[in-house]
Order: structure tokens, then C-alpha cells, then sequence
């Protein structure tokens, strides 16, 4: 090993495998450039051993733009996802730390810190954060991570404890207050409300509902009309919901006053009407009236949803009506009560008995010399045997 100086800069010299290696220290340190050297010499023998040494991890500002690129792609057709996405890592960019932060060293302690610097926070309405607001961007900082590990950036991903009490939208109309609501809000609320109400749609899938995907008539078979939902938010989002007799009514009545237009419920702009301006509609309303403080606009899908589990609707139904992405969604509409659970052990009994025919036992089984069954051939559906 060679270290000289050319100038105010050191250089080094050696050979490996036969080759000389001349290259500058680009320092004026003696002790600094004889550990370049030997960090040199490292890197080529971890070379000569097939082990290639990882680029240093991209910082969380870096892999952002790459991740929000990779949520435009795989929901091209959900323009409300990657809008919540680049709102959320918005938020999460407002947090020094996490920003220059390289993604290998995103750990439990900054990740607490994070937590602790949001909960603290107010919200642009003076509250403090919710915890499903602060809830939200967690899950966005943990997609990002695990993509980041498919993409082999990293080796692993923290654990991200959520927080518990989180507010759930499990408000349910009863009967006298829907009847209230129906007769007292104001159009296009009152009749998107009851199309909610009787299908289980998504606001969003009620706003958007084009006239060319309704059949007030019922088809070949069927005893009722139908709406078609095109898709929308889950892979089951496509899918026909049969029509109630007071909302086949009620868009018969307002495809005559509504002639022209392509949309169900049009906005003012010649589009669909908006879900922020059914949002906006919908609290107003309730604030004036000032009742049901957890009433959202969900709540009416919700509503649709609990009463059809309450009416003997399985898990597999509430699904296809609800277009939940998986069963296990759809399972928390399913409270089955003793007798529900009675009745099906005497319907699978019902069915048990039908298809077995009648069945006699006998007496006492024959058997042959060897003590094994003497085998009885029946062929007819209908067994009876008599007696020892």
C-alpha cells in the first residue's frame, strides 16, 4: 500500500489481482485518505465475492412522489382514493423529522413521535385532530412502507399501532325518524336519502346513477325493476339492486319531471350532482333542525344494510347488495339471534329428511359366520326393513 501527496491531496496505490489501482483520496488528511484506501480495498473484495452492496435507502421525501405515482396506477379508475392519498401525504410531509428521515431508519420511536406531534395539533376548524383523521395518515405512512419492502428498498416495516376509539358510522334510522326525514328534507337530499335507503348504495354511486342504467320494469323472470351500478370503489362495486315499489314510484315520477337530462340526480353544472354538495345539504338540514349529532349522509347505507342483516340476509347477500370488498366486511350486518339459529337447524333437518327418504332402522342388524354385516342391497330410494 502506497499513500502519497500530489499537491495539497493524498493519493493511494495497490494491486489487486494483478491490476493496479491508482486513484485520489480527494483529501488533505493523511489519516482520512489511508481509510479510503482501505475501505476501497473492501469494496473490492466484496466484489470478488458476488456481494453487492445496497445504494444507501431514498428519504421519505424522495420515495413520496414515487408511492403517490404507484397509488395513481394501481387506482387509475378511483379518483377519490388518489385524492385521499395526496391529501394524507400532505400531512405527513408537514413533519420535519419524517421528511429528511431515509426509509430504513422510519423505526417505532419516530413513528411515536409523529403520533404525538399530531394529537396535539389543531385542526382547521380550532379542534383537535380526530382519531380517525390521525388514524388515516398512519395507514397512508404504512402502505407506503410495505411498498417500499415489495420494491426490496427495505428490509422491514414497523409496527404501526393505530388508536383505539375511533368513531364508527354505525348510526341507524329507526322507521318513525326516516318517515320524519323523507317527508321534511329538501330535494335532491330526501330522494338520493331514499334510494339509499332502499338499495344500500354509496352516496357517490347514488349522486352518479345515470338514467341509461335504470329498469323501472321488471326483466324476463324477475318480480322487480332495477338499477345497474357500472363499479365504482371495490372490485364487487358492479352489480344490479333490485327496486323497491315506493322507489320504482319515486323515479318514475322523477324521470317525467327530469326529461333531458342523462344524470338521475343532475348538478348545476350539467354533471352528476356532487357527494360534497349532498354532504353539505345533509348537515345543513340537520342542523337546523338540530337533531341526530352522528347522522351522516353514510349512516342511510349503513341503515339499509343493518335492517337487511336484521331481516335473515346471510353474510354472501349483504355482500353482492353492498358490493363490500370481501365477506368479512359485509359479516358485521349479521347478528344471528337463538331462534334464527334454531330455524336453520330445522331447515337443514327438513332438507336431510327429504332427501333420504323414509328410513326404518332395524331391530337387529344381521350378520354373517365372520361377524362382519351381512351387506343389504336396496335400490329403491325407500328403505324398510322389519324387524329381528
Amino acid at each position: 500500500m502506497a499513500i502519497y501527496k500530489r499537491g495539497d491531496t493524498y493519493w493511494y496505490e495497490f494491486q489487486f489481482n494483478g491490476e493496479r489501482i491508482q486513484q485520489s483520496a480527494q483529501t488533505g488528511n493523511k489519516d482520512a485518505a489511508r481509510q479510503i484506501e482501505s475501505a476501497h480495498r473492501v469494496r473490492l473484495a466484496k466484489g470478488e465475492a458476488g456481494i453487492v452492496e445496497k445504494p444507501p435507502a431514498k428519504t421519505f421525501k424522495e420515495f413520496a412522489p414515487e408511492f403517490l405515482k404507484a397509488i395513481e396506477t394501481l387506482c387509475k379508475d378511483k379518483p377519490r382514493t388518489i385524492a385521499f392519498y395526496n391529501e394524507r401525504m400532505r400531512r405527513l410531509l408537514d413533519f420535519p423529522e419524517l421528511v429528511k428521515c431515509r426509509l430504513d431508519k422510519i423505526d417505532e420511536e419516530l413513528i411515536e413521535k409523529l403520533k404525538h406531534q399530531r394529537t396535539r395539533q389543531i385542526s382547521r376548524l380550532r379542534k383537535a385532530l380526530s382519531v380517525a383523521s390521525i388514524n388515516r395518515e398512519l395507514a397512508t405512512l404504512r402502505r407506503l412502507l410495505r411498498l417500499a419492502q415489495e420494491w426490496k428498498l427495505i428490509d422491514r416495516v414497523p409496527r404501526i399501532r393505530l388508536f383505539r376509539g375511533e368513531e364508527n358510522r354505525d348510526f341507524v334510522l329507526n322507521y318513525q325518524h326516516e318517515e320524519w326525514y323523507l317527508h321534511m328534507a329538501p330535494d335532491p337530499l330526501k330522494d338520493i336519502a331514499m334510494v339509499m335507503l332502499d338499495t344500500g348504495m354509496r352516496p357517490g354511486e347514488a349522486c352518479a346513477l345515470e338514467w341509461s342504467h335504470v329498469r323501472l320494469q321488471p326483466a324476463a323472470g324477475s318480480k322487480f325493476g332495477y338499477v345497474h351500478i357500472p363499479g365504482g370503489k371495490s372490485k364487487n362495486a358492479k352489480r344490479n339492486l333490485s327496486l323497491t315499489a315506493r322507489l320504482a314510484a319515486m323515479l318514475g315520477a322523477r324521470r317525467k319531471s327530469h326529461q333531458g337530462d342523462s344524470f338521475v340526480f343532475p348538478g348545476e353544472s350539467g354533471g352528476a350532482f356532487l357527494v360534497s354538495s349532498l354532504d353539505h345539504q345533509h348537515a345543513e338540514f340537520c342542523a337546523l333542525v338540530g337533531v341526530f349529532p352522528h347522522f351522516v349522509i353514510h349512516s342511510l347505507r349503513h341503515t339499509m344494510l343493518t335492517r337487511l342483516g336484521e331481516s335473515g340476509a346471510d353474510a354472501f347477500t349483504i355482500m353482492k347488495i353492498a358490493g363490500h370488498s370481501s365477506v368479512t366486511v359485509s359479516q358485521r350486518y349479521v347478528h344471528p339471534s337463538p331462534e334464527s339459529l334454531e330455524r336453520a337447524f330445522e331447515r337443514l333437518d327438513a332438507m336431510n329428511s327429504s332427501a333420504r327418504g323414509e328410513v326404518v332402522i332395524p331391530a337387529k342388524v344381521p350378520t354373517g359366520q365372520n361377524g362382519r354385516v351381512v351387506e343389504m342391497a336396496s335400490k329403491s330410494k325407500r328403505i324398510k326393513h322389519v324387524g329381528a
